[in-house]
């Protein structure tokens, strides 16, 4: 416990899944969580949650497309709780179920908007604040799909890949200035996003086949390395790329 004692965390996508799991984690250990999402209604979910069970947090509804919110996100957390001391970037959105060839320029726009240039605007807008304090921990959310080909996922896994390449940028740009950044790369998890395939053995077998621990995994396992790595047990650890994905990727 108090792993984040007096620590402020901002978890963009925070309103279910991964991110909610992250927010959750990170106020049981102490800290003051912001999330942001563009659900309200999930969103004040959460933030009951993690009052209820005695934790500090508060929402910013919006997209990370939309740069006045990105700037308000980051100002609120100041002005609310003092300080930012932990990023995680988990907002995502993906082009499941299509090659190459079947994608609109739309959609490949969109899916690096929020997942990488996202990032960009989420990262640039919080940069000041822990250059400012000394230090910070950087956690961005990408994918197994960075890591090994998948099919039907070409803009998803294009994003997530050049996620992890910014990730190791940052790491070497900002540790002298106390400021670390990894990257989780989760395999499938049970989340409201994965929902389709969870309710569909035939779909979800054939994937699971993949996986030697024959099992998707739970976003709260997927909080765990995120608050490894965003608490100063990893205080020697930047640049890294740590998949949780049941040994798909050795596999």
């Amino acid at each position: 416990m108090n792993r984040l004692q007096g620590k402020v965390a901002v978890v963009t996508g925070g309103n279910a899944g991964i991110g909610e799991a992250i927010a959750k984690a990170f106020a049981r250990e102490g800290a003051s969580v912001v999330i942001t999402g563009r659900r309200q209604g999930e969103l004040d979910r959460v933030v009951n949650d993690m009052v209820k069970a005695q934790g500090k947090a508060s929402a910013v509804v919006g997209s990370v497309t939309d740069e006045s919110h990105v700037q308000e996100t980051v100002r609120r957390t100041v002005e609310q709780f003092g300080r930012l001391d932990i990023l995680v970037n988990n907002a995502g959105v993906g082009d499941f179920g299509k090659r190459l060839h079947e994608i609109d320029d739309a959609t490949w726009a969109q899916v690096l908007d929020v997942n990488l240039t996202g990032v960009f605007r989420m990262t640039r807008a919080v940069l000041p604040q822990m250059l400012k304090q000394g230090n910070g921990a950087i956690v961005n959310i990408s994918s197994v799909a960075s890591l090994v080909g998948l099919p039907a996922l070409s803009a998803y896994a294009a994003s997530k890949g050049a996620l992890d390449a910014v990730t190791r940028a940052l790491a070497v740009d900002y540790a002298k200035d106390g400021i670390r950044c990894n990257v989780v790369n989760p395999g499938l998890i049970d989340t409201p996003m994965a929902a389709p395939l969870m309710g569909n053995p035939e779909l979800l077998n054939p994937i699971l086949s993949h996986y030697p621990l024959r099992r998707p995994g739970k976003p709260e396992e997927v909080a765990n390395m995120v608050l490894y790595l965003a608490s100063d047990e990893a205080a020697w650890v930047t640049g890294g790329t740590f998949p949780i994905d049941g040994g798909m990727t050795i596999s």
